[in-house]
């Protein structure tokens, strides 16, 4: 049976984005103050002990596990432009997802969601065909797909039958238009920033703009999922900020 949309806000993170002996982000002190955890699959971080170290971590403090997967780039994070052919994409979400989903079944965890990862996302944007090559592999373990809100993408995971969990970020910038701006483009958020960004959107639902504006962001009163990135230089105090926020929001719109 597929899972459901969220009830309430949430606060998702990117975690176990750490490589070998290389570490990414605070994760044992992060995964307090969140309600899902997106666990990179190996191929623009992650390996198979941190992937289940992660898996067990989650487990222990109840959060909710979703698959990260990304574009094979470690060096680069996955956050670099690379072509790929629509069957290699396909090929490597089942992977990938599989891949943690195998950790996840070891210890009694059922899989929440699938999450692209970075460029992946951005890809997907851009290129139907490579959207339609993932959400085709994401249909194979109906979960919800999670993402930042656009019509395209929820348009193409019905066609999957594949439930849409939209998120609002607020670590990084959108532009005027209403589409996210890459890690790389975007200016350094301040937990205040972040704080007032989610009551913003919750309340008034609105979010600022790199170009000193605002915008309706669309979510109309419903509940959705935020996304804190973990490799963010004050991640902490960003999901310090957010779960503040988020407790606040909540106790006045999604109490009963």
């Amino acid at each position: 049976m597929m899972a459901g949309l969220v009830k309430k806000i949430e606060i998702n993170c990117d975690m176990g984005e750490g490589f070998g002996r290389w570490k990414m982000g605070p994760d044992e002190e992060l995964i307090k103050y969140i309600d899902v955890a997106n666990v990179a699959c190996g191929f623009h971080a992650g390996d198979p002990t941190l992937m289940l170290k992660t898996v067990r971590m989650a487990k222990a403090h109840n959060v909710k596990v979703g698959a990260h997967p990304g574009l094979q780039d470690l060096f680069g994070f996955g956050r670099r432009r690379i072509e790929v052919d629509p069957e290699d994409m396909y090929a490597s979400i089942l992977y990938q997802v599989g891949a943690l989903k195998a950790f996840l079944e070891a210890e009694g965890v059922p899989l929440n969601h699938i999450k692209p990862h970075g460029e992946l996302f951005f890809y997907m944007q851009r290129d139907a065909v490579i959207m339609d090559a993932v959400l085709r592999a994401a249909a194979v373990y109906k979960v919800p797909v999670y993402a930042c809100k656009n019509e395209t993408q929820k348009e193409m995971c019905a066609k999957y039958g594949l439930p849409f969990q939209e998120e609002l970020y607020v670590d990084i910038d959108y532009n005027a238009q209403g589409d996210l701006v890459p890690v790389a483009k975007s200016k350094k958020a301040t937990p205040e920033i972040i704080y007032n960004r989610v009551l913003a959107c919750a309340l008034k639902d609105e979010r600022d703009h790199n170009e000193q504006g605002v915008l309706k962001v669309g979510f109309e009163g419903q509940p959705f999922s935020i996304c804190i990135h973990s490799d963010m230089p004050t991640a902490l105090d960003n999901a310090k900020a957010a779960r503040k926020a988020v407790g606040e929001a909540n106790a006045k719109l999604f109490s009963k």
